[in-house]
């Protein structure tokens, strides 16, 4: 196959590496630092520079941006998909996107799913591209029940194929709301944990638990900024709850409520190993 990769950072880049080591396919890459391209080229991550000559005769299309610009992209280049192109998003909401680009694609004889990667790193940009960043990771396709079965076939082998573990097929409103959870809250915990004074003097005083809780506030606040405010309807609710569920332990500590706290500790205790079954 031929393989458009739009955009070309952590993400991006990974899926160019991957595909390269992975498979036999020829991947094509378009980013808009032309130091990006020629490194990229450098590394053999892309077979070439994508043109809209080469975009007509690709038979996927992984868009990588952030997802105002993949709307803005695919919508631009809609009628330069060849019939039958499949193209996928790799960004981090997936009912706004879905909701302009799939009726796109219906309309113009090519295909479109939501993608989203369930694998990354605190650091953004090509140079942080790996080949291995996917394995055994998950990766999210959005489908509205519509799309034939051997199209979803044909995307699960793909990604199967490029090291992940597993292909979860969902809708998008399940994909915001779980990712709300799983992803977008972890990322607000973080950076609000770690702005207490006492982080500055933490050395010495840390260990793994300190380094899991900060790891990703080390974040591109822009992109995160449009990923939250794009799910805002599913991201503030899990931050309610989690504010009520913090005032429980504080009001157990300001209370010298021993028992309160005892049974706090053990439902977390016992919901972690009922996930861990």
């Amino acid at each position: 196959m031929n393989i458009a990769i739009i955009g070309l950072g952590l993400i991006g880049g990974s899926l160019a590496r991957t595909i390269r080591l992975h498979t036999s396919h020829a991947v094509y890459g378009c980013d808009l630092d032309p130091q990006t391209i020629q490194q990229a080229l450098l590394l053999d991550a892309i077979d070439g520079e994508l043109t809209g000559e080469i975009l007509g005769t690709c038979d996927m299309v992984l868009v990588s941006l952030y997802p105002g610009a993949i709307i803005d992209w695919v919508t631009a280049h809609a009628g330069d998909f060849r019939p039958g192109c499949l193209v996928i998003d790799c960004g981090g909401v997936k009912q706004a996107i879905c909701e302009a680009l799939v009726p796109l694609a219906r309309a113009g004889g090519w295909h479109f799913l939501g993608g989203h990667p369930m694998a990354g790193r605190e650091f953004s940009g090509f140079r942080y591209a790996k080949d291995d960043l996917f394995d055994g990771a998950s990766m999210i396709l959005c489908t509205d029940g519509l799309d034939d079965p051997a199209l979803l076939q044909r995307a699960r082998d793909f990604f199967l194929d490029l090291g992940f573990r597993r292909v979860q097929f969902t809708d998008p409103k399940t994909h915001d709301e779980m990712i709300a959870y799983t992803s977008q809250l972890a990322h607000i915990v973080s950076s609000a944990y770690v702005k207490c004074p006492l982080a500055a003097s933490h050395r010495g005083f840390s260990a793994g638990s300190f380094a899991d809780m900060t790891r990703v506030a080390r974040l591109n606040e822009g992109m995160w900024t449009e990923l939250f405010f794009g799910n805002r309807e599913a991201l503030l609710p899990v931050v309610e709850d989690l504010v009520t569920r913090m005032t429980e332990y504080r009001d157990a500590l300001r209370d010298g409520d021993r028992d309160a706290m005892m049974r706090l500790l053990r439902e977390g205790r016992e919901i972690k190993e009922k996930l861990e079954n």
